[in-house]
């Protein structure tokens, strides 16, 4: 009778470890199983690194003084006269918000046209004074670049006020503007930033932007900024606390950590030695941990963690989880026993009960 419940397919989570060894290479399978250890912890601790392409890295930062089409400027004009040709008795004349059109130029009284764009407000300032000198004595002109749309970015996502941002003298670099914007709406340890200039675009944790200076780069006009909480995740199945697929709350994420997140192993059904990672492995890593050269492409690799092991705990510590992995716990082998009891326990009590009814009548 066990023999014929067992061979009725009980309820379970998933394959028990004996059949994910059973489809390993060495036996004919199509995967490799692998035993986490120290060695195995170290080789396949190294993360694709993300970051910025390097033309973003080795940009310097933006003259926030520098005019472009759109920008508004602010002119206050001094002469060392008591009638001017712009004030008549007070000698300071402000021209305020004076906006740089689309070919880049500004117009001011007495010295016309004037080409702003692409010139720093000194520059500018320079002109506007030589072209006024010529019709009252020892102008004094000052120049000032006021937020306007010509030098901006975007900054989208999860962030504290979205909008669009003028490149100003403090807001020059990520860092700076995405403090400007509010800060970020996401756990920091798990907010990564997306920046996209052109055609070109590149990734970065939040925490590596601060923690880097290379990383902290340097803005250009037309960026846009996107945060958002950390895409990866990994999938957790079997005899764990939860099922589901669990996004990354760390930069990095170990596989002791992974457990912790979905609630640990089940006390009353789990295998603390059959603690599964499934991942496609990178053709160099497979190589490096399999001691093999004739492997090409990606390799579908069953790491197998050993909780009771000595070293088992330290090993998950160590472990790395990446972005796509199914981490998967076996049921323990007493599981389908305990199951296979509590069928034919309850298919004797119904016959019991059958046969007392029987009686009855």
């Amino acid at each position: 009778m066990v023999a014929l419940v067992a061979a009725c397919g009980l309820p379970r989570s998933g394959p028990n470890k004996k059949e994910i060894l059973a489809g390993s290479v060495e036996r004919q399978g199509n995967s490799f199983i692998i035993p986490v250890d120290a060695r195995v912890a170290r080789l396949t601790g190294e993360e694709a690194p993300i970051g910025f392409p390097a033309a973003f890295r080795h940009a310097g930062l933006v003259g926030s003084d520098d005019v472009r089409p759109g920008d508004k400027l602010g002119l206050v004009i001094w002469e060392n006269v008591d009638n001017g040709l712009l004030a008549k008795g007070n000698k300071a004349t402000p021209l305020q918000e004076i906006q740089v059109d689309g070919q880049g130029f500004i117009f001011v009284p007495y010295a016309g046209r004037v080409k702003a764009a692409g010139n720093s407000v000194d520059e500018l300032r320079r002109i506007i004074t030589d072209k006024l000198s010529e019709q009252t004595p020892d102008p004094q002109v000052e120049v000032t670049r006021l937020a306007g749309d010509g030098a901006t970015v975007s900054v989208i996502g999860d962030i504290g006020a979205q909008g669009v941002y003028p490149i100003e003298r403090p807001t020059r670099s990520l860092s700076a503007m995405i403090a400007r914007a509010g800060g970020v709406a996401v756990d920091p340890q798990a907010a990564q930033v997306t920046l996209t200039r052109g055609k070109s675009s590149g990734q970065a944790r939040l925490v590596d932007i601060y923690q880097n200076p290379a990383m902290d780069i340097a803005l250009r006009p037309g960026d846009i900024i996107l945060v958002e909480a950390d895409p990866r995740s990994f999938t957790a199945m079997g005899a764990t606390g939860a099922q589901n697929r669990v996004q990354f709350e760390t930069p990095t994420l170990t596989a002791i950590e992974a457990l912790a997140q979905v609630g640990g192993l089940s006390t009353n059904f789990a295998d603390p030695k059959g603690v599964f990672v499934l991942r496609d492995e990178s053709e160099a890593i497979a190589r490096a941990v399999l001691g093999r050269n004739d492997l090409n492409g990606p390799q579908r690799v069953a790491y197998v963690l050993n909780l009771t092991e000595p070293d088992g705990l330290f090993n998950a510590r160590d472990f790395l989880i990446r972005d796509g992995d199914t981490l998967y716990v076996t049921e323990a082998p007493y599981v389908q026993w305990q199951k296979t009891l509590a069928v034919l326990t309850g298919t004797a009590s119904s016959a019991n009960s059958v046969s007392a009814l029987a009686q009855g009548n």
